[in-house]
């Protein structure tokens, strides 16, 4: 059983290698040690990649990235890893990512697919020693850690990937260009729903609204249940838990909202350039101390915004090279709902259009769109075929690769998903039992450059983790 050490994830520059200079609109500064080793030139060599958390996500993520090399693999389950360490038979096999991280001195970059209550953890030890980093959504546990993870990344110039694929998607692009067309006019409020956690009484996900077990089967030898938890409180093993089943658990997981909200909510927040909202206010049915509910409604409020018509880099980098037009957004009103709920439908939408069960609702001052189709018919006949103006991503896992090598910044690089996953998460701590009285009262008003709310203090506890002694993150 591996003993966790004391550790304080303070930055320390010592660990990181010199970078060379780059281009600021459009590219990361790439580590000397990808651009000189072997006089190669970085985008011919193959990155050297660990990967964290490999049984399930981290499988496939690992596939993806199978141009380059995987040289090393870290679990702490080994029979749900079984067929990824089978897979790649020359890589090395660790159960603490952080003997892995300092013994194999040639990994260049990391995969994390664990438990979301490990993202911060092992993403900001692998930053730490200089390493670049894929980490899939939600990109941290708590809003308080979105906020120390980006600006770890950014400090030690490291390439950065969040796990949300759809950002790289034609459907995003195809939404950005439809809105900032004007094809529906201003926007001021959109809906977005999900049927998870559960898709019927007898197809579920993974269980909310459930109680802790009360019974303390023994560990599986294959399983080693102390790294598991790693910083989060401990507890007694359940197979309840695990290996996907954490997701609905306070202490593991963020619900529904952590893990549909930063695929779902990203496109909207790129179309309607939205940032950090200024309150949330949700609903559910009931919730405990244990598990997230079992359907939520969450809404935040945004103020207006004026931005700029962005080039390819400044899409996905967000970084501007000078004006193109700006486009002014009104305050916007953006609602979340899971578990099955959705907003009523609009009283032109045609009879035969389904309300799917996962979808997305986009309301302007001239039309809507639903999913990806303008409404009404008369709206979409007269704004005709929208033009496709943003070129297209190579792939959102080879978006990281190249960032890796000295390329642009990836699409959901940590300073794009760090933001976003601080906004998702805000309704999570909206849902909280102990405030549950309180927010069916009033909204709950963020400060979001003070990382706090103002407006109910017994909210605060819930922006930052509480670790278990010797798992500390951050300084």
């Amino acid at each position: 059983m591996n003993t966790p050490a004391k550790n304080s994830l303070t930055l320390n520059r010592r660990h990181f290698l010199s970078t060379c200079s780059a281009s600021a609109a459009a590219l990361w500064a790439a580590p000397a040690f990808v651009a000189n080793l072997r006089g190669e030139n970085a985008p011919n060599r193959k990155l050297n990649i660990a990967g964290i958390g490999i049984g399930g996500q981290g499988a496939s993520d690992l596939r993806s990235f199978e141009s380059e090399n995987i040289v090393a693999l870290c679990d702490v389950d080994k029979a749900h890893a079984a067929h990824t360490f089978k897979r790649y038979p020359k890589a090395q096999q660790f159960t603490d990512l952080r003997k892995m991280l300092d013994e194999v001195k040639e990994i260049d970059a990391v995969v994390i697919a664990t438990p979301d209550h490990w993202h911060a953890f092992a993403a900001l030890e692998a930053i730490r020693r200089g390493k670049h980093v894929y980490c899939e959504k939600p990109l941290t546990h708590t809003v308080g850690e979105a906020r120390l993870l980006a600006k770890a990344a950014r400090e030690a110039k490291v390439a950065t990937q969040m796990g949300n694929q759809g950002q790289a998607s034609e459907d995003t692009r195809r939404l950005c260009e439809n809105i900032w067309s004007g094809a529906i006019g201003k926007v001021r409020e959109a809906h977005i729903w999900t049927d998870r956690p559960s898709n019927g009484l007898f197809n579920e996900y993974w269980p909310q609204g459930v109680e802790k077990p009360k019974d303390t089967p023994a560990v599986p030898d294959t399983l080693d249940w102390d790294m598991w938890l790693g910083p989060a409180p401990k507890r007694a093993y359940n197979p309840i838990y695990l290996p996907f089943r954490w997701r609905g658990w306070w202490d593991f997981g963020t619900g529904a909202l952590g893990d549909i909200g930063c695929h779902a909510l990203d496109s909207i927040f790129r179309a309607l350039k939205l940032g950090a909202p200024l309150t949330v206010q949700a609903a559910s049915t009931r919730v405990n101390k244990e598990t997230y509910p079992l359907g939520s409604m969450v809404t935040y409020h945004f103020p207006a915004r004026s931005a700029a018509r962005q080039t390819i880099n400044e899409f996905l980098t967000g970084v501007a090279t000078g004006p193109k037009g700006d486009i002014e957004m009104p305050p916007c009103k953006l609602c979340w709902y899971d578990g099955g709920l959705r907003p009523p439908r609009p009283e032109s939408l045609p009879d035969s259009v389904p309300m799917a069960d996962n979808g997305r609702l986009i309301i302007g001052d001239e039309g809507y769109i639903l999913n990806n189709a303008i409404f009404p018919e008369a709206r979409r006949k007269a704004v005709g075929t929208i033009a496709s103006t943003l070129p297209r991503s190579v792939g959102h896992h080879e978006e990281w690769v190249r960032a890796c090598k000295g390329g642009p910044k990836a699409g959901a690089n940590f300073d794009w998903a760090g933001p976003l996953t601080e906004a998702v998460l805000l309704g999570n701590v909206a849902l909280r039992l102990q405030l549950r009285e309180d927010l069916t009262l009033q909204k709950l008003r963020w400060d979001s450059e003070a990382l706090r709310f103002t407006n109910l203090e017994e909210a605060n506890q819930f922006v930052n983790s509480h670790y278990r002694e010797g798992w500390r993150v951050g300084g």
